[in-house]
């Protein structure tokens, strides 16, 4: 008897058969699509330009870099630092019969200097580069005129399109013997992020598609997660804003350089920080030293002076050694290990109150509130301001705070220490530390990036950790309110008050430490201001300095003016609503 088995069950069956081709399909078509993703999301840079690149020669490792944006009030992003595609003119000098010919053509499209043209020919050997950065239109006439020993190359290169904007910010892309990478700024800091494998070479887009298959599957894709573009938290108009103000103060006092910063000291987030002078990285070959690329924000320490008052003043208030109403006898001078320090003007007031000491930045004043808390609590205090560390700040090269006087066994370097001297932090460590006294008493991370967009299509924000406390929510209150005060009735005698807005605000002026040598300079000081508004929910927070200002002596005269010219500024671009 004949066996029959059922046409259902037979791998020969039409139906079987369309079911593997049906599977078949199915997993070809997610090869297909995932291999497209790499392409048109992951390989996307490298394929931009494949239309132009099967005209032109291509150079082994075409420069190739990640963007970095700046970011406007609204969202929307401008780019800071990005890719430039040019051409470069390139000759074989071995095969050139007639250089005059050759020259005169390309002449004709592009500008070269003779006797550089006839130096690379002298020069032999068959590739001499006589032409870079060269626009796309001369580019293919050069390359339509099929001159032998003569190669059109696609090229790129790094472009700042706002200039110097936040130059010493964002750093520059330059060689260090044969490694081209970021140096300095940001460029330096997200390096990792930022550059990209500039070996690879460019293929026909449907091998790309069909290439390598397994291997694109099998790959865990590590590196391309790194690889990405990073978006500030600068904002470009707060930006040119600030550095426009830096180089008037700069050019009116004839300082050495100025500096400064804007932070939302809430979050940590620097909407600018400048310095000027600058440069323009578009063109920093023609800089005469290197010294101008370095950020001293970040990289420099400084006696502060008078500033770090009220945080002397408000761990007073916090620990309960003093309150604003307390009073101490003023007698102008004071006489500690054996080393006398003053008041700015060495006048004897009698009883004075904390709020005096603030208004009228007495030394002896800040020094008292050490006495009464004892230098072992100020220290802690100072400590946890985070005096004594680096931020961390997405920024290289950041320095180390000085901070020895801290840990002395002598009263005198406490009190120096209370007003600003015999301490020397960066200006970053600054903010961040004044910070605490604006946002309610908590140690914020200060930061330039904001969020990372990888090459994969993803997006990350950055995380800076946990905020700690450091003073209470009340102690910030009441400091703050002693910060309006200073503005309202003792800053440039009360004339500065904005009477629909309350601005907390502090002056200092230290004296500039010798080079190499013991003591300080008679006519050297820096100057340094900060404010914050509105007062008691601030948005911004202002850290200004000029080092070694000519004709004026003190900051109350020399960065008023611009902090009050910043203020109402940003209180104008954010639409910052009265707060009384």
């Amino acid at each position: 008897m004949p066996f029959f088995t059922n046409g259902m069950n037979n791998k020969n069956s039409p139906l079987s058969r369309i079911k593997l081709l049906s599977v078949c399909v199915f997993i070809f078509s997610l090869v297909l699509i995932f291999k497209l993703y790499l392409v048109q999301i992951v390989h996307s840079e490298s394929l931009s330009d494949q239309a132009d690149k099967q005209y032109y020669r291509l150079q082994p490792n075409i420069f190739n870099r990640g963007s970095i944006y700046f970011k406007n009030k609204d969202g929307t992003l401008l780019p800071a630092a990005i890719q430039k595609i040019g051409f470069s003119i390139s000759i074989n000098p071995s095969v050139i019969s007639n250089y005059e010919y050759v020259y005169k053509e390309l002449s004709n499209f592009v500008k070269i200097d003779e006797e550089f043209f006839v130096s690379k020919m002298k020069k032999g050997g068959t590739y001499q580069k006589v032409a870079e950065r060269v626009d796309i239109e001369n580019a293919e006439e050069i390359r339509k005129l099929n001159l032998k020993g003569v190669d059109v190359e696609q090229e790129k290169w790094r472009f700042y399109p706002a200039g110097q904007t936040a130059a010493r910010v964002l750093g520059i892309v330059a060689y260090d013997d044969d490694e081209l990478a970021g140096r300095y700024g940001i460029e330096r800091y997200y390096e990792d992020v930022l550059k990209r494998d500039n070996s690879a070479a460019f293929v026909n887009f449907f091998a790309e598609v069909f290439a390598n298959v397994k291997e694109s599957v099998s790959s865990d894709g590590s590196k391309s997660k790194k690889e990405g573009d990073v978006v500030t938290t600068l904002e470009p108009v707060i930006q040119s804003f600030l550095e426009e103000k830096l180089e008037l103060l700069n050019q009116k006092w004839n300082s050495e350089y100025s500096g400064g910063i804007i932070i939302d000291p809430a979050t940590g987030e620097i909407k600018a920080m400048g310095v000027f002078p600058s440069f323009d990285p578009n063109n920093f070959h023609d800089e005469e030293s290197s010294t101008i690329f370095s950020n001293p924000m970040v990289e420099n320490v400084y006696e502060m002076g008078s500033i770090v008052k009220p945080i002397t003043m408000a761990a007073g208030i916090d620990s309960g050694a003093v309150t604003s109403d307390s009073v101490y006898l003023d007698t102008g001078t004071v006489t500690l290990n054996n080393k006398q320090f003053s008041n700015y003007d060495g006048v004897a007031r009698g009883l004075v109150s904390m709020q005096e000491v603030l208004n009228s930045s007495l030394n002896t004043g800040a020094a008292y509130v050490v006495s009464q808390m004892g230098k072992e609590k100020f220290a802690e205090y100072m400590f946890d301001f985070g005096l004594g560390e680096v931020t961390g700040i997405d920024l290289p090269n950041e320095a180390m705070n000085l901070v020895d006087n801290l840990k002395s066994n002598r009263d005198l370097e406490y009190a120096t220490a209370s007003f600003g001297q015999g301490i020397a932090l960066t200006p970053v460590t600054m903010v961040r530390a004044l910070s605490v006294l604006a946002n309610g008493g908590m140690l914020i991370n200060p930061h330039l990036v904001q969020k990372i967009n990888y090459k994969t299509g993803l997006s990350k924000s950055v995380s800076y950790g946990v905020e700690k406390r450091v003073i209470k929510k009340e102690t910030s209150e009441e400091i703050t309110r002693m910060l309006v005060k200073v503005v309202d009735e003792a800053l440039l005698g009360g004339s500065v008050k904005m009477p629909n807005y309350s601005i907390a605000a502090k002056t200092g002026t230290a004296q500039i430490a010798k080079d190499k040598e013991r003591g300080y300079y008679e006519d050297r000081f820096l100057h340094t201001f900060f404010g914050y508004f509105p007062a008691f929910q601030a948005k911004f927070l202002v850290f200004l300095f000029t080092y070694d200002p000519k004709i004026v002596k003190y900051s109350s005269e020399s960065l008023t003016p611009t902090f009050v010219d910043l203020t109402k500024f940003l209180i104008s671009y954010q639409a910052i609503p009265p707060d009384r």
